[in-house]
């Protein structure tokens, strides 16, 4: 089963997709949470980052963190990622696996070209599902570049992938945030 969550900024795409994952790790339904996303910057380039793979990765990852951090603590959070019940696995890496008993997350998904969404979603083994968030409006690569929405209507009215759609009124941070959405639509 995969999971399509789609919309603006601040309706809790990342956090609902990181508690399901949750639920599903501590029910035993699933044996890891695969987290993903790519590894493209908003507008500015850090350059090279040092450190280990995790380390190169964890500022990107950072939302992810933050919601799981919610959700299950950071004690739990740090635990599991020792045990490998939480494993981040860059899209950049993704070829030739097949994930099972594992709950995928691909966070920021409209930053991911046609053919890495074909590679993540072909990713899913048995016993797994995956939930793909984005937000179309939120683009970092080039234009026409994101193959998100050609995915999302590819797909629509397929068995076993599920579209979620939020819109503003779903908009769960500080009441300014939605005000701002409404808004950058104008231009």
């Amino acid at each position: 089963m995969i999971t399509f969550a789609l919309g603006p900024a601040g309706t809790g795409k990342t956090f609902l997709s990181v508690a399901t994952a949750c639920r599903f790790l501590q029910a035993g339904t699933i044996d890891k949470i695969i987290l993903t996303r790519p590894a493209v910057e908003a507008g500015e380039n850090l350059g090279f980052l040092p450190g280990d793979l995790n380390q190169k990765v964890d500022p990107y990852l950072r939302p992810v963190y933050d919601a799981l951090n919610e959700c299950i603590g950071p004690e739990k959070t740090q635990e599991y990622i020792s045990l490998t019940k939480i494993e981040i696995a860059p899209v950049a890496f993704m070829r030739g696996r097949t994930l099972s008993n594992a709950f995928i997350i691909l966070d920021e998904a409209q930053n991911c070209t046609l053919a890495q969404l074909k590679m993540i979603m072909t990713r899913l083994g048995r016993n797994s599902r995956m939930c793909i968030s984005g937000d179309s409006t939120q683009i970092d690569l080039d234009h026409g570049r994101s193959g998100l929405e050609k995915v999302v209507t590819l797909f629509k009215n397929t068995d076993q992938i599920g579209m979620v759609f939020f819109g503003k009124e779903d908009i769960t941070r500080h009441p300014l945030v939605e005000v701002i959405v409404r808004k950058f639509e104008e231009l």
